[in-house]
């Protein structure tokens, strides 16, 4: 075993989560289940990344832990005992800045100690001495709308260091921050880890960046979706500080894009393709960004394959923009993703090499043939007699099968889609589909 995973082993518990679900009830439907038998144990001195697509249940999950939200089933132990409600010595970090406008730095940074009862002189010090720990030194007195994106997260930070938390939640705190900024406020972060300055003694984290994972973590927990549990758990043993082009860490980073493009095997009587049905939710990718990516993936230096860390990091995407992307590409069979490539098909090349028109048709052939979605649509629309049908019916069926923002998302990919291929028209004012203008 590595010394560092023995080390974090024999530290006390903090947390444990065992068989957690959540799910909520929907009309004349089964259940909706966000997580189902998601299991967690946190120990001090780690930082534990939760990595996965958006929908995975990673925030969801995180303020079961925060107890702002109470789990449908399963438990949540804080140092061995059972909670109900926000446990004591846990601080959150929130994607948004979630400052106050009207207050200073040190006030912002104060509210949790004020709440606490802490007197003034104390809040004055210790408040103090977070600000300048997180390097906004001199800010004190500025209000928020004088500050940097960076500087505002920074105060969000110190905010939730002040109380001295024996651990920190954060959901995606640097996703808000352009790239530079984003890895400055990291590495001042695991700097101070490292070097034993922050007064808390674990962190848990969501992230949908992968190499912010391996950069920052010591554990990794895969989520998979639909519902969101732990697919896989992985030890990171590097020591900080990290180097990204080191080629252990590369490698790192490739396998974990592999397991997340891996396919399950198929049963004996399962077929190799993913089963698609009306209720599939869809990602609200524009066919814009899909040409220019199999055109990408067309050209050199790719001559139609690529790996995904490279492509991503050439594209500059995010891990929750490339895979709703290749997704994508893949149900419509215009691309494969496999092993942490994405390969370019022949009807993907078709395209790629097709004129206007010729794109248009092909790409509507695929929607008719992989999105049961869209062709439900097209068909009740030749089947009316004015040939024309509403947006809420199909609106509806989707909400009996999912939450109404991924049905309205699902909707609007159709709608899109759909439009493009010149395969019925949308009034949006009316919420109507149509086969006017289609001559």
């Amino acid at each position: 075993m590595d010394v560092a995973v023995e080390v974090q082993a024999a530290n006390p518990t903090l947390l444990e989560v065992r068989n957690c679900r959540q799910a909520y009830h929907k009309e004349a439907s089964a259940e909706l289940v966000v997580l189902d038998g998601v299991n967690i144990t946190l120990r001090e001195g780690e930082i534990v990344a939760l990595l996965g697509r958006s929908g995975s249940g990673k925030s969801t999950l995180l303020r079961i832990v925060a107890g702002l939200l109470h789990p449908t089933a399963g438990d949540v132990l804080w140092h061995g005992r059972e909670v109900s409600g926000p446990p004591e010595g846990v601080a959150m970090v929130f994607q948004s800045f979630a400052l106050f406008p009207w207050l200073t730095v040190e006030e912002n940074v104060e509210l949790g100690l004020e709440a606490r009862g802490v007197p003034k002189h104390e809040r004055e010090r210790r408040a103090e001495e977070a600000i300048d720990l997180i390097g906004l030194g001199g800010f004190e007195s500025a209000y928020p709308k004088e500050l940097s994106g960076g500087m505002r997260q920074r105060v969000g930070l110190a905010r939730a260091l002040v109380v001295h938390p024996d651990l920190l939640l954060m959901d995606e705190p640097f996703s808000a921050l352009d790239v530079l900024t984003a890895e400055t406020l990291r590495t001042d972060l695991i700097d101070l880890w490292s070097e034993g300055r922050l007064p808390l003694k674990s962190v848990l984290m969501v992230t949908h960046n992968i190499e912010e994972a391996v950069l920052m973590a010591d554990r990794i927990l895969v989520f998979s979706s639909n519902p969101g549990r732990v697919a896989s758990e992985l030890p990171v043993s590097f020591p900080h500080p990290r180097n990204r082009v080191d080629p252990a860490f590369r490698q790192m980073v490739d396998d974990i894009y592999a397991l997340m493009t891996r396919r399950p095997i198929p049963g004996p009587r399962a077929a190799a393709a993913p089963m698609v049905s009306l209720a599939t939710p869809l990602h609200r990718v524009g066919t814009n960004i899909m040409s220019g990516l199999m055109e990408t993936l067309a050209g050199a230096p790719y001559n139609g394959r690529a790996d995904l860390p490279a492509l991503a990091a050439s594209l500059q995407l995010e891990l929750d923009d490339l895979f709703p992307l290749g997704e994508t590409l893949q149900l419509l069979r215009f691309a494969e993703l496999a092993e942490g490539d994405i390969v370019l098909t022949e009807a993907g090349r078709r395209f790629v090499a097709a004129d206007t028109d010729t794109r248009k048709r092909i790409f509507g052939e695929a929607l008719l043939a992989y999105v049961p979605l869209v062709k439900s649509i097209r068909q009740v629309i030749d089947e009316r007699w004015n040939h024309r049908a509403s947006a809420v019916r199909f609106r509806d069926e989707l909400e009996d099968h999912m939450s109404p923002d991924y049905a309205e998302d699902t909707l609007r990919a159709a709608i899109a889609w759909g439009r493009y291929a010149e395969l019925f028209s949308y009034d949006e004012e009316a919420e109507q589909f149509s086969l006017e203008d289609m001559e």
